[in-house]
């Protein structure tokens, strides 16, 4: 039998990190009880960190049980063409008081066979960021694997890669390949494929409270890394009541959405679609039920849902697979 689906939103998996801060409770509420909390995964089917349902009749159950018992009604005819029963993509607000990492990600070809993974492409959406906040983004100039190894050895890494001020509403769009750090000071909302695959190219020196070194993962950055200059800021037009295109890759399409009254939305049923609310609040209404919703908050809409209505005034990223 065919469960009734409906909106849905998931209990945030929150994770300490020794970058995080508490602006994830005081900006989007979310439930933290640690001051070094740096993510929130709003919807994951990552291994041991998979997302439950927190509304509704489904309320308890596994995104990935969902799937197993409705995979094109929950992910839509053409996903689950692609992807089988593999929910895609990740979902996080992430909070950096401190600098991340300097990292990169591994494409797909290379996290099949080191780590049977997906790549990580992704991108980010600054919610916040604080004066002079700043990201690590590629390198200045094009670069190589010699100049980029003697320059770690001798601590002078930073020399050699592009910082970029940021403000609120920017996004940048992160290749595989791509080296990169969020800087101290930013709240950004990140969208990416299913995949936990980091490899750390350099902390700062700094250890945690035992005194310890995060692990590096030089060796295997090498070949992983784009050393191209790259450009990663995308423009992006904010028409209201429109789905303004901010991202349109083959793993996901992003746009951005400044609700301003009442939207009719009708989808073709060959994708789930994913709303993340960065600002205001907004209400969603299915089949006679109205579903609140306010900044912070990240709804699935199962591909079966192919009319509803937006409405509210609201700061929107709306994204699926295209």
């Amino acid at each position: 039998m065919l469960m009734n689906l409906y909106p849905l939103q998931f209990e945030p998996i929150l994770k300490e990190r020794i970058w995080g801060g508490q602006k994830l409770n005081t900006l989007l509420n979310k439930p933290i009880t640690s001051t070094i909390t740096g993510e929130s995964w709003e919807i994951s089917t990552v291994t041991g960190d998979v997302s439950v349902v927190t509304n509704g009749s489904l309320a308890g159950q596994s995104l990935n049980d969902l799937i197993d018992s409705n995979p094109e009604g929950v992910l839509g005819t053409e996903v689950y063409q692609q992807f089988g029963k593999q929910f895609p993509l990740l979902f996080k607000y992430l909070d950096a008081r401190e600098d991340l990492s300097i990292q990169v990600h591994p494409n797909d070809e290379l996290a099949q066979k080191r780590h049977n993974s997906f790549g990580k492409t992704e991108m980010w959406y600054v919610l916040q960021a604080d004066t002079d906040a700043r990201i690590i983004v590629g390198f200045k100039e094009k670069s190589n694997a010699e100049e980029y190894v003697e320059n770690l050895k001798n601590k002078t890494l930073l020399s050699i890669l592009d910082d970029v001020k940021v403000a609120e509403g920017d996004v940048f769009f992160l290749e595989t390949g791509t080296v990169h750090a969020i800087g101290a000071g930013l709240v950004i909302a990140e969208i990416q494929q299913t995949s936990d695959i980091t490899y750390r190219l350099y902390d700062f020196e700094r250890t945690d409270a035992a005194g310890n070194q995060r692990e590096l993962h030089v060796d295997l950055a090498l070949d992983a890394i784009n050393y191209n200059k790259v450009d990663t800021y995308k423009k992006y037009s904010k028409n209201d009541n429109q789905s303004n295109t901010v991202v349109d890759c083959p793993y996901f399409t992003t746009n951005f959405i400044p609700l301003d009254g009442k939207i009719e939305v009708s989808k073709t049923g060959n994708t789930f679609t994913v709303y993340m609310c960065v600002g205001g609040d907004l209400e969603i209404e299915y089949e006679g039920t109205k579903y609140q919703y306010k900044k912070g908050d990240t709804l699935l809409i199962p591909a079966a849902l192919k009319n509803f209505t937006l409405s509210g005034k609201a700061s929107l990223l709306e994204i699926y697979i295209s």
